[in-house]
């Protein structure tokens, strides 16, 4: 059985995808952006390994939560779940960059770099990673007037793009980015047409399968089908750039501290 940690957990493709390893027998650690959204799942707290509590917003919060999950013990996989969509304002996060950027790719970034390396690592990105811009310089949002559907769309071409750079760089390492579709959950909304169920069921095979289909790296995957991602993804420039300048937001340089 595989230890995994999951972000964003408390509903959702996070906690559908929880409840499914725990009934699978797997020891899964979860995650709450307050203590007030972790009593709301006390009862599949109750069977999971551990619970780590911290805001995603936060560069501060975001470590502890890496330091929380390594007292916990080393993850076989992390399913980096959280994110939020249509934020009506750039938002001000306390290191003061946009907040759709700081949780859908700062945070899932500081946290590869701070939480002990698992063996497999899977980036929940978007369709409308398409959309993104490939340009890198505003991608904190601080000249252009806010735009919340392009603003998502980037963070999603970016963390799909991270998950292809990591695959490049630590070969050992099974790296993935999933596209769970437009489901119906609170972000997705009760209209949403894709399929719930296969929204959640690819992150957790990635994360525990034996099957040699699910043991690759560096995939673009959708209801465990292997699809073409953006250009970009793939483009080495655009990778090493995209990773010099969250280098140069955070502070952090991934594989220096790493290796």
């Amino acid at each position: 059985m595989s230890r995994i940690f999951i972000t964003g957990s408390t509903d959702g493709l996070g906690l559908a995808a929880a409840r499914t390893l725990i009934s699978q027998g797997h020891d899964v650690v979860l995650h709450a952006r307050s203590r007030e959204r972790a009593a709301a799942i006390a009862e599949t707290s109750a069977t999971a390994l551990g619970l780590v509590i911290g805001d995603l917003a936060s560069a501060a919060e975001t470590r502890s939560i890496a330091e929380q999950v390594n007292a916990i013990g080393r993850m076989d996989a992390v399913i980096h779940n959280a994110g939020i969509y249509l934020e009506r304002s750039r938002g001000d996060t306390p290191e003061g960059h946009a907040k759709t950027l700081a949780v859908n790719v700062l945070a899932p970034y500081l946290l590869t770099a701070w939480i002990t390396c698992p063996d497999r690592l899977i980036y929940l990105t978007s369709g409308m990673h398409r959309s993104g811009a490939s340009t890198l310089e505003d991608i904190d949002w601080k000249r252009r007037p806010w735009n919340a559907s392009q603003a998502y769309s980037e963070s999603k071409l970016y963390i799909a793009t991270l998950s292809a750079a990591l695959a490049r760089h630590w070969p050992d390492v099974f790296s993935n980015a999933v596209d769970p579709g437009w489901v119906p959950t609170k972000m997705g909304g009760a209209g949403a047409p894709d399929d719930l169920e296969m929204g959640h069921l690819t992150q957790t095979w990635l994360a525990t399968s034996d099957d040699e289909a699910a043991k690759v790296s560096g995939g673009y995957w959708y209801h465990r089908q292997r699809r073409e991602a953006a250009e970009e993804v793939t483009d080495v420039e655009f990778q090493d750039a995209l990773l010099g300048r969250l280098a140069e937001l955070t502070g952090v340089r991934l594989f220096a501290e790493r290796g």
